[in-house]
């Protein structure tokens, strides 16, 4: 496996153990519950959320597989020479952002400021943007030759996109009523 690669993989792991153990840390909190994190956000909604939840973990390893299995990190260049090495800045603003959502999200429950929310915005903003870029790469590096893998890598990216942007980073804070 190429070194690009094998940073890239070192990032997905420990920012994937950062965010799963946020969670776990985060949802075990008898302080707060987990009905607090969804704040304000009707029983109706959070049905919508979980099932995209699922679809965007989905797009997430579609995107990942693309990017292990297809790219050749020695001859990928997008936006007028960036190099493979966009996709460590792009997954460290997902992953490193979203292991913080959870944390600080948890300490505003307990303790509402207004550092702590805009704090709260900023992570949720920069996974949304984070998550864009990756859709904008990939839909870069279209050519006629592109197969099942790459549309799927594609679909993934943005749908994965457009959760993090519009239903966790615009939604989610106009829901969450304290």
């Amino acid at each position: 496996m190429a070194t690009e690669k094998i940073i890239l993989l070192a990032i997905n792991i420990i920012g994937g153990i950062a965010v799963i153990g946020s969670y776990i840390v985060g949802l075990s909190s008898k302080a707060n519950g987990v009905n607090a994190l969804w704040g304000g956000t009707p029983m109706s909604v959070r049905p919508i959320y979980t099932v995209s939840m699922i679809l965007s973990a989905i797009g997430y390893f579609f995107f990942l597989y693309f990017i292990f299995f297809r790219l050749n990190p020695a001859s990928f260049s997008v936006f007028n020479g960036s190099g493979f090495n966009i996709f460590y800045i792009v997954f460290i603003g997902i992953l490193l952002a979203s292991a913080l959502w959870m944390p600080l999200t948890n300490l505003f429950v307990a303790n509402p400021s207004g550092f702590l929310w805009f704090a709260i915005r900023a992570v949720l903003a920069i996974v949304g943007l984070s998550s864009i870029a990756l859709a904008w790469i990939l839909i870069s590096m279209y050519t006629k030759e592109a197969g099942l893998t790459y549309w799927l890598a594609v679909f993934g990216s943005v749908y994965f996109a457009l959760h993090t942007a519009i239903l966790d980073a615009i939604f989610w804070p106009i829901f969450f009523k304290m």
